[in-house]
């Protein structure tokens, strides 16, 4: 298949700062891979593990699109627009970088690490006003089912932001099976698997393995061992 591309979960970059361990699955900070830089406008898909008590002190973005997914743990976050809040598994945190935000994110637990997925999209507005958006989900609407958690409308299920991106997650039993229909013709789909095993478009996945398809209406999900699914369908250019 020419439209597709298989990301295994060992052949992501890997920094152990001691503090915060993580993984890279597109080029980032110091590694870089020329293969993989990025998948259409999906630019940093981060697996982190941050230590009891530590954290990113305060840093700048602009014009991206920056989604943050809790997987264990809380994060507690402080940025220039006044925001403070804590973020915990369930929800859903995004911020529209624009014309420029500066951000701190802790693990305000003094007893227990806090596991995350950092995710940035390009926008398709360039230097809009800054935004913050933090939402609580219920996690039983993604059970044998795909939940939506974000869209580029605000009226619609999950957070939205400044992108033709539709993001799913579902936690899945084995044996069950699915299809996914992608959004628009223009965009492909990276899914991660963020535990368990599944195959899509006959693709066989293991934990933290990625698969990014294009040109393609659909996804065939097949769940091997319960699993849990984050499928990010975004435009291709």
């Amino acid at each position: 298949m020419k439209n597709a591309v298989l990301h295994k979960a060992n052949e992501r970059g890997h920094a152990d700062h001691g503090w915060l361990n993580a993984y890279h699955s597109f080029s980032f900070a110091n590694w870089y891979n020329p293969d993989k830089v990025q998948f259409g406008v999906l630019r940093v898909l981060n697996d982190d593990t941050v230590a009891p008590g530590m954290g990113f002190g305060m840093h700048p973005h602009d014009n991206m699109e920056i989604i943050t997914i809790p997987l264990e743990g809380d994060l507690a976050h402080k940025d220039s627009m006044g925001n403070a809040e804590t973020i915990k598994f369930g929800d859903v945190q995004v911020m529209s970088a624009g014309t420029g935000i500066r951000h701190s994110e802790f693990n305000p637990n003094a007893d227990r690490r806090t596991k995350l997925l950092q995710i940035w999209l390009f926008p398709n507005k360039r230097n809009v006003t800054p935004r913050y958006q933090q939402i609580t989900l219920n996690v039983n609407d993604r059970h044998n089912k795909l939940q939506q958690i974000l869209s580029p409308k605000p009226e619609d299920e999950g957070v939205w932001i400044h992108q033709e991106a539709w993001f799913n997650m579902g936690k899945l039993d084995k044996g069950f099976t699915t299809e996914y229909n992608v959004k628009r013709k223009e965009n492909g789909v990276y899914a991660f698997v963020i535990s368990g095993k599944v195959t899509i478009n006959g693709y066989a996945l293991d934990t933290k393995d990625a698969l990014g398809v294009w040109d393609t209406e659909k996804l065939d999900i097949q769940v091997d061992e319960n699993a849990e699914l984050l499928l990010m369908d975004i435009p291709m250019e």
